[in-house]
């Protein structure tokens, strides 16, 4: 703890009345000789209304309306997205506090944030405004169970540790106490974006920020609520469920971070209390009015969490999760926003000897419903795909950028094009560009067609379907998973007579 300064006090009770005096007095109920802000009953009014929403701006902020069990934690928490948090003072009787912040600045984004956003302590609404006071100054004796809580949130917001290019601040403080979830996907069919968590976790408190990330090949993400107890309730709520029918299942668990700090919004991570922090990596900057109609188009994610306590039931619609995975990412984003409303795969490094637009069909139809395919006529080792939507090309991207096709590691990435150009009409481009707009072959058209809940990373046992005889259905091991992609290719929509097409699926099992 060296080198750390904090002071944390309690309103001192005098009879009935808790009031914070501007007078600096000698503590009568202790030995120190040390300055310390008193309540005192003759200052009630002064007290009264003492701080108004418009008055000059101060880095001490007066919150009104305190629950009566709320701790020093939660109302420090408050006040960590901002910046870093010097000395509060709690006034429990009058359900009132003093935070006070290393800076004025801090203390005016937070002002500026919460007048924005009520902010709510165990679902009760208070209220923050500016002080007449420009510091306080406490007795750090008079209680000593906030000053530990201070002086371990300081010590850490310190010591900040990179992840992701994001920085975070440990925290020594209980991870029941955290307002930051840590969120962990599993089954993840679809892409969950940025915004589809926001969407979802913003029904139980504001959130303030969120950053997402990819570790041990797993989707994580790591989210912060204005209070610890909103974030008591999302994981109640939520732990368990799935975003989608039957997929995306939410982990979660209380991060031991206590404070994110974000540098950049874009897909990856955002902070909600900062509009105006760059995109970074090149991306554009998300627009707030683009952010709120985006929001407010995702919210047929509404939450209907099942009645009955851990019964496993989807955030979305029910039986729609085509609907609401396109919702989360595809038909509803806003081109160029984010990647969830990019359309068209730029694939590269393929085998320009061996592929066609109908292979390519065949594979990435597995992900989605492929409309065009165009192979590069000056570059025939790379070919631009158009999918139905965002969702799909992000799913397909997901699942075959690095696989191997015709003996080449291919490389997926989003498109910055967002359709794909037919040739113009009596121009011959040698069939490198089809049209499959209007195949009977995609496999997604229905919505809340079961094929959604079928889709698997491409893997050596092949689910094959349709078959005319007594088994309908039988699985193919084959020795690797690049002979598994090459017999898909190959096989699927065989016709193997009395109109009967083979159907060829990866399959999750073994044999």
């Amino acid at each position: 703890m060296d080198g750390i300064v904090t002071e944390v006090a309690v309103g001192v009770k005098r009879g009935s009345d808790e009031l914070l005096s501007g007078s600096v007095l000698s503590s009568p109920n202790s030995n120190m000789s040390g300055m310390v802000v008193t309540a005192n009953g003759n200052d009630s009014k002064k007290f009264k209304g003492e701080d108004k929403m418009d008055g000059a701006p101060s880095r001490v902020l007066h919150i009104r309306k305190l629950p009566g069990e709320v701790t020093e934690t939660e109302v420090i928490a408050l006040g960590l997205p901002f910046g870093k948090v010097t000395n509060i003072l709690m006034l429990k009787g009058k359900n009132q506090a003093f935070l006070e912040l290393a800076t004025e600045e801090a203390a005016i984004t937070m002002v500026n944030y919460y007048s924005a956003v009520t902010p709510h302590l165990r679902n009760q609404p208070i209220y923050i405004q500016y002080s007449n006071h420009k510091e306080l100054k406490t007795d750090n004796t008079l209680n000593q169970r906030a000053q530990a809580v201070l002086q371990a949130v300081t010590a850490v917001q310190t010591a900040n540790t990179p992840l992701s290019g994001t920085t975070v601040s440990e925290s020594a403080v209980t991870p029941a106490q955290s307002p930051v979830l840590r969120i962990i996907i599993d089954n993840m069919y679809y892409p969950v974006t940025l915004d589809v968590l926001h969407q979802i976790f913003s029904k139980f408190g504001a959130v303030l920020k969120i950053i997402t990330f990819t570790k041990n090949n797993q989707f994580q993400a790591l989210l912060q609520y204005g209070d610890p107890v909103n974030a008591q309730q999302a994981k109640l709520a939520l732990d368990g469920q799935n975003i989608y029918n039957a997929c995306c299942t939410l982990r979660i668990d209380f991060s031991k971070l206590v404070n994110l700090n974000v540098k950049y919004n874009n897909d990856k991570s955002r902070d909600y209390t900062r509009p105006d922090l760059p995109s970074g990596d090149g991306q554009p900057a998300l627009d707030p009015a683009i952010a709120a109609a985006f929001a407010k188009e995702t919210s047929l994610l509404g939450l209907p969490v099942a009645a009955v306590p851990g019964a496993l039931s989807p955030l979305a619609i029910p039986n729609a999760a085509a609907a609401a995975a396109a919702a989360a990412a595809g038909r509803v984003g806003m081109p160029g926003v984010s990647a969830g409303g990019n359309t068209v795969l730029l694939v590269s490094n393929l085998n320009e000897e061996m592929v066609t637009p109908q292979s390519l069909f065949t594979l990435f139809g597995v992900y989605g419903d492929v409309q065009r395919v165009k192979i590069l006529y000056n570059k025939k080792d790379s070919a631009l795909i158009q999918m139905a939507d965002g969702n799909q090309s992000q799913l397909a991207m997901n699942h075959l950028n690095g696989q191997k096709m015709y003996g080449k590691i291919i490389r997926v990435t989003l498109s910055k094009h967002q359709t794909v150009q037919l040739p113009r009409e009596g121009l011959d481009d040698q069939g490198l560009t089809k049209d499959f707009g209007n195949s009977p072959l995609h496999r997604f058209k229905k919505p809340g067609s079961k094929n959604f809940q079928n889709i698997f990373p491409p893997s050596a046992t092949l689910h094959l379907s349709n078959i005319p005889r007594d088994h309908k259905m039988a699985l193919l091991q084959m020795a690797t998973v690049e002979e598994a992609i090459q017999a898909l290719i190959d096989l699927h929509n065989y016709n193997l007579g009395e109109n009967h097409h083979l159907r060829v699926s990866f399959s999750k099992s073994t044999i």
